[in-house]
């Protein structure tokens, strides 16, 4: 027990002596000391009052600094500061719950202070508030001793006094009854007090003294049916006790012969539980033990205690552990989820929310279970205000749990609302400011979310179906376009409420200010359609046809800059995948994706442009420097060339190579690709890629294309990660997609390739392949595929060039002088 405060006692001069002499020397030598004594104390004072000072001036910059309040309490206890004391005691415990030490010492305190009735009663509240921030054994004894000590009814044994202590004592049973290891303190106190109390009756109130054996005997057998530590000394007790009464039991021995049969049997099963509690009690009660140690065996304690299925005991559990980890918010959200699922009563849940959220204020999720169970407990609307406006001055961690917090509120006001009668009495103003408070705080912070939109689109439905204002709801999605514009959703939730409400010419006015704008991925065509959708089942001829005269252009612009950016995604992700596979001997660059992101007309002037620049001779070193990429290229509708140029080593910087360098496409060895022919004109990349999904490894997808239209020829090349993949996707040769059965066979260009010194050369190698309507291809990789029609004029590049000629001899093929850049693009100009 702490010291009691003392105040400081003034203790009187010493006087001289009768002949008006000084002390002695001992006397002045002691006075001497005491002064210096003095002086120190005097220091030690000064220092102490400067301290309190400044913390009373960092409180009231930061009265939410919880070791501030701590520290400026244990200061002005130590200088017996009464009045400043309790001031501020109450100011901490309005912010924080105190430890159960700290309401101890104040009870004390108080206690040291007064012993007046008055001064009784007030410390007896300290005591209940104190019993309900956190379950406390030794604060539960305290306050029954200081009851049964002060309280003048049950220190004198009266009916009314006896009845009060009986209360109290329940209770406290209640709340720590179930302690594992310090609730038999509880219990004893319970006994000694009855025991006391049937001292008091007379021998000759036979019947009254009979009552009240049976009534200590009752609370030895719910003691004894209970396990708590030291089993067997609540065992032995009772049967002394027992004895004492003329019972014939063996006090020494530890069975239960002679015990009635229902209490035997109810200690028999405590025992039991005792067993399988006693190992996780010692894992949580080792000293020198940390708490991030310690916690997860509290954690696995509970789920042992709630597999057992007694509520109780986890609940008292439950409490244990938040009084050693007060702080810890996932065992306040596990306890409080646990009482609502489990106990689900009002008063229980609602305390122990309330205490959660003075423990963790920061955590959204407590308040807004806080502001649910209030509503649950039809509590009053200034109630749930109240704490509304404590959980919107937390820190949380994320606006969206402001968010959360903010719906939880309107919720709450639109059920009130909605009840009958309810909004004759109830403002529908609460609910809009509470809307536009969120909309302020929020906005910032959550543009162009789906969150924001939810919260706008909320607003704008009440403010027609409670308030019904179709101003004020066309007022809400304004604000959020001016915010979130960009949000396809923003602007088909407006339109959404303008048809329901019937108001066609305004949902079709906000299609004409949104058609334009550019949304993310498909939604720019989304709403361009969902434009025309709208005047096919609502409008006019003349609206639909307004409509498709500005959706049409768009709708066009839109669909070439989607091929624009599809092939530079394709020839992105083929440079990261083929990177690592380069060779210089087998170095290419396919069509420029710069053509493809052209219109055709454009590009056919870009080739007739460069074909005309040529090559340039640089001034200094006379050498040939090429601004132009390589080109693949299919002519005159029965060969198919694979040109091949590598990069120049030296590049003109007054030419434009600088400029076309941004435009290279990645280079392509296709050592293990396969080549796709008689595909549907309507296949795309993802057709191609689903095809092959039972295959896998698909690496890039090259999907040649008109060099007019920009439409598909019909031909695909696909590369595969490996030779396994390759060989399955040749299997799947003959199959059908969108249709169409493709033919599928593997390219290999190293046969029909000569060592790479040559940058333009045909491919020569390979079997000869007979003209006419159906010819037939046939060989290793390719065995019976069938080329017929218009596809007839490119085949895959292991098989030799319409016109090739198997007899001719090798000597004139190596004899031949290869083509310059100019004598190559000469020739396919003319062609």
């Amino acid at each position: 027990m702490s010291e009691p405060m003392k105040s400081h006692e003034i203790l009187p001069s010493e006087n001289p002596d009768d002949n008006g002499e000084h002390t002695n020397t001992l006397a002045a030598s002691s006075m001497d000391e005491s002064s210096s004594e003095s002086n120190s104390e005097s220091d030690d004072e000064v220092q102490e009052a400067l301290e309190l000072k400044t913390l009373e001036s960092e409180l009231s910059r930061s009265p939410s600094n919880y070791d501030l309040h701590v520290k400026y309490i244990k200061l002005l206890r130590k200088l017996g500061e009464i009045d400043k004391l309790r001031q501020a005691r109450e100011s901490m415990s309005e912010i924080f719950p105190l430890t159960p030490t700290m309401w101890q010492e104040w009870a004390k305190d108080e206690t040291t202070l007064s012993s007046r009735p008055e001064a009784i009663a007030a410390i007896e509240k300290i005591y209940e508030r104190g019993a309900s921030d956190y379950m406390s054994v030794p604060l539960w004894c305290d306050y029954l001793n200081f009851m049964q000590e002060h309280e003048p009814s049950i220190r004198e044994c009266s009916a009314a006094g006896v009845s009060k202590a009986r209360n109290l004592f329940e209770r406290a049973l209640t709340a720590a009854g179930l302690h594992f290891s310090e609730g038999i303190k509880i219990w004893e106190n319970y006994r000694e007090f009855e025991q006391a109390i049937c001292l008091t009756i007379e021998d000759s109130d036979t019947e009254g003294k009979e009552k009240q054996i049976q009534r200590i005997r009752n609370i030895f057998h719910r003691q004894l049916s209970v396990p708590l530590a030291d089993m067997n000394s609540s065992l032995h007790a009772y049967k002394v006790w027992e004895v004492e009464l003329g019972s014939n039991l063996d006090v020494n021995s530890g069975d239960l012969e002679g015990i009635s049969t229902h209490v035997a049997s109810a200690y028999k099963k405590a025992l039991e539980m005792y067993n399988a509690r006693v190992d996780l009690e010692e894992q949580i009660s080792k000293s020198g033990v940390p708490d991030r140690e310690r916690l997860p065996l509290f954690k696995r304690y509970l789920k042992f205690e709630e597999s057992t299925g007694d509520p109780a005991r986890v609940q008292i559990l439950y409490e244990r552990a938040i009084t050693e980890f007060p702080i810890s918010s996932d065992l306040w959200i596990d306890y409080t989820h646990y009482l609502e699922k489990m106990l689900k009563v009002g008063n229980v849940l609602k305390e122990a929310i309330s205490r959660a959220t003075r423990n963790c204020p920061w955590v959204g999720e407590l308040w807004v279970r806080r502001l649910l169970c209030l509503e649950r407990v039809h509590a009053s609307e200034d109630e749930i205000s109240l704490v509304f406006e404590k959980a919107l001055q937390c820190s949380f961690s994320s606006y969206e749990e402001y968010l959360d917090l903010f719906l939880t509120r309107l919720d709450g006001l639109r059920r009130r609302i909605s009840m009958a009668g309810e909004m004759q009495v109830f403002d529908y103003a609460v609910v809009r400011d509470t809307f536009q408070r969120a909309s302020d705080y929020l906005s910032p912070h959550l543009k162009a979310t789906d969150a924001l939109l939810h919260l706008h689109a909320y607003w704008a439905r009440l403010e027609l179906s409670l308030a019904d204002d179709i101003v004020a709801a066309r007022s809400v999605w304004e604000s959020l376009l001016k915010l979130s514009g960009t949000m396809l959703e923003a602007w088909l939730g407006y339109i959404k409420m303008e048809i329901e409400k019937g108001n066609l010419n305004e949902a079709r006015s906000i299609y004409r200010r949104c058609y334009t704008k550019r949304f993310s991925g498909s939604g720019s065509e989304e709403i361009c359609k969902s434009w025309l959708r709208f005047e096919r089942e609502f409008g006019t001829l003349e609206d639909y046809d307004y409509a498709v005269q500005k959706v049409s252009p768009r709708l066009e612009e839109l669909r070439m800059f989607n091929l624009q950016q599809e092939c530079k995604t394709v020839a992105t992700i083929g440079d990261s995948e083929h990177s690592s596979k380069k060779k210089a001997r087998e170095k290419r660059k396919p069509i420029s994706n710069l053509l493809d992101d052209q219109s055709p007309l454009k590009r056919l002037k870009d080739i007739k442009d460069s074909s005309q620049k040529g090559a340039k001779k640089d001034d200094d070193k006379g050498q040939d420097v090429s601004t132009t990429t390589c080109v693949e290229e299919t002519v005159a509708n029965a060969e198919m060339m694979d040109s091949r140029n590598e990069q120049p080593k030296e590049q003109n910087m007054h030419g434009k190579a600088k400029e076309q360098n941004m435009h290279e496409m990645p280079k392509y060895t296709d050592q293990c690709t396969a080549f796709m022919s008689n595909l549907d004109l309507k296949v795309n990349y993802e057709d191609i890629r689903k095809f092959f999904s039972d295959v896998g490894g698909v690496q890039s997808i090259r999907i040649l294309k008109d060099r007019e239209t920009g439409k598909s020829r019909g031909l695909a090349y696909v590369d595969f990660c490996d030779d396994a993949h390759l060989e399955a996707a040749v299997a799947k040769n003959r199959q059908w997609l969108l249709k169409k059965k493709i033919s599928i066979a593997r390219s290999d260009p190293s046969r029909s390739k000569k060592q790479s010194g040559t940058r333009h050369r045909a491919d020569r190698d390979g079997p000869q392949i007979p003209t006419g309507e159906n010819a037939s291809i046939k060989g290793r990789d390719n065995d019976g595929i069938q080329l017929k029609g218009k596809n007839t004029f490119a085949v895959p590049r292991n098989v030799r060039p319409l016109g090739f000629t198997a007899n001719k001899p090798k000597a004139d093929e190596e004899d031949e002088k290869p083509k310059s850049n100019d004598e190559f693009r000469n020739m396919l100009l003319k062609k």
